[in-house]
């Protein structure tokens, strides 16, 4: 996935007066153009952000769950705004008219065959950069989830879509994969 123009640097007022049909996330002052998501895809963001969402309400917290498209600006500057798949952001502080302000607690990107470099290296190190707490990557290809929890270590352990895994973030919250309907 190469950035759209390489010799200009875009801001957020850029990002923010793409047309409504233009899906792309801008990084370092560059803009990266997103696939359209398949249907796996899209199965796979349902029952992540229905099993999420069922737990965060269930437990009556502070944390709000948002599906892509929702837009995060990962820091303090007008050159970086990124669209998660998911993004699990627990301090209302941060988030803003427009999205999120600042590092969520937890991100899922749900990689393709067309993006996957984009989440497996440029996300991820944005991420840790940011503060992120929790990173998931989940590739429906392989069928297999990387998850980097900084807390404890910047190494992934990896899981298949046969496991039940459990969030790092929270202390009884566990994703079994093999309920999702692929």
């Amino acid at each position: 996935m190469e950035p759209t123009k390489i010799n200009e640097f875009y801001t957020e007022e850029d990002y923010y007066s793409l047309p409504d049909d233009v899906r792309a996330e801008l990084i370092d002052g560059q803009f990266y153009n997103m696939a359209s998501p398949n249907r796996v895809h899209q199965e796979v963001l349902h029952f992540l952000d229905k099993n999420i969402g069922n737990y965060i309400d269930s437990q009556k917290g502070s944390c709000k769950i948002y599906p892509a498209p929702f837009a995060v600006k990962l820091f303090n500057d007008k050159k970086t705004i990124v669209e998660p798949d998911i993004s699990v952001i627990c301090d209302p502080n941060k988030l803003t008219e427009r999205g999120c302000s600042g590092a969520p607690d937890w991100i899922v990107e749900i990689a393709s065959p067309s993006n996957s470099s984009h989440d497996y290296i440029r996300k991820l190190n944005l991420y840790v950069k940011a503060g992120v707490r929790e990173y998931w990557i989940v590739d429906p290809m392989a069928k297999d989830v990387s998850v980097y929890f900084f807390e404890q270590s910047p190494f992934p352990v990896s899981y298949t879509f046969e496991d039940k895994i459990k969030v790092n973030i929270y202390d009884n919250l566990w994703i079994d994969f093999q309920d999702l309907p692929l």
